[in-house]
């Protein structure tokens, strides 16, 4: 059989590519990079045979934006395979170039942007550390709205949220990332430069919510000397009223002492005149 024969069952794929096939530019073999219980969920099922079957690198874009409405690995009970892991599989066997991959991202709109979502995640699966932050990280200003579906249900995200999964997660759309260096390790060896972020100087933004910080700090104390103050000038009002009107009821009980004292003089003069009349 013709080596330019494409075959229905895509299993063959599996099979040549493991052994003599041209590896990833990352040195992995793009007939293993996912799973076997993944790949196999891929070549049974019906959108796989019925879609995929004898398509180029332009007819991708077609069946992305006639088939793909979310990204996702599996779902539901048994585990389907979304047609974004599917379309993603089939760039695997086809291997596009870089220039493709670029046509990919170019695109823009909404119509598009679950392309670019696929060919984010083709370049995390198989391109160099260093062309993958320098492919992807200009895509984390990308706001445009993805539904995301999964084994708990459908929801939403971003596609700069899911580039920064695919930089920052180890699995993404049941499809486990190979481990890639750090930013900051490919910036000691030269092979980055330091990235700028769009929201500026990171450690001058800290320095502006430490100062806020601060000022909000600082004028709660102000307000709380001030209720102190408050405080202590009703207790001293209390404290004088009180005295005052403790001062007050000795005086009264010390006039009324005084006038007792005078009624029963009054009555012991009487008692002592009647008696001498008598």
């Amino acid at each position: 059989m013709p080596s330019d024969t494409h075959r229905a069952d895509e299993r063959r794929f599996l099979d040549e590519r493991g052994s003599s096939a041209a590896l990833a530019p990352n040195g992995l073999n793009p007939a293993t990079i996912m799973e076997k219980a993944v790949r196999e969920r891929i070549v049974e099922s019906y959108f796989w045979k019925e879609q995929c079957f004898g398509v180029n690198e332009a007819d991708i874009v077609d069946r992305v934006v006639d088939h793909v409405s979310f990204v996702g690995g599996t779902y539901g009970v048994t585990q389907k395979p979304t047609p974004f892991l599917c379309l993603a599989f089939k760039l695997l066997q086809l291997a596009p170039d870089d220039s493709i991959l670029e046509e990919y991202l170019s695109f823009g709109g909404d119509k598009f942007k679950y392309l670019r979502a696929l060919a984010c995640f083709y370049v995390r699966l198989t391109r160099r550390a260093e062309n993958v932050y320098k492919t992807l990280e200009p895509f984390l200003e990308d706001r445009r709205k993805l539904r995301r579906k999964g084994r708990a249900g459908t929801s939403l995200t971003y596609v700069d949220q899911f580039v920064d999964d695919l930089l920052t997660k180890d699995r993404v759309c049941a499809t486990s990332l190979w481990q890639m260096p750090k930013r900051e390790i490919l910036e000691d060896l030269e092979l980055l430069e330091p990235r700028i972020s769009p929201l500026g100087d990171i450690e001058d933004l800290l320095e502006d919510d430490d100062v806020d910080m601060d000022g909000s700090v600082n004028g709660d104390a102000r307000a709380d000397s001030d209720e102190e103050g408050l405080i202590e000038e009703e207790g001293s009002d209390r404290g004088r009223r009180r005295s005052s009107s403790g001062s007050s009821r000795r005086e009264n009980s010390r006039l009324r002492d005084r006038s007792r004292s005078r009624d029963d003089r009054d009555m012991d003069r009487s008692d002592g005149s009647s008696g001498d009349e008598r």
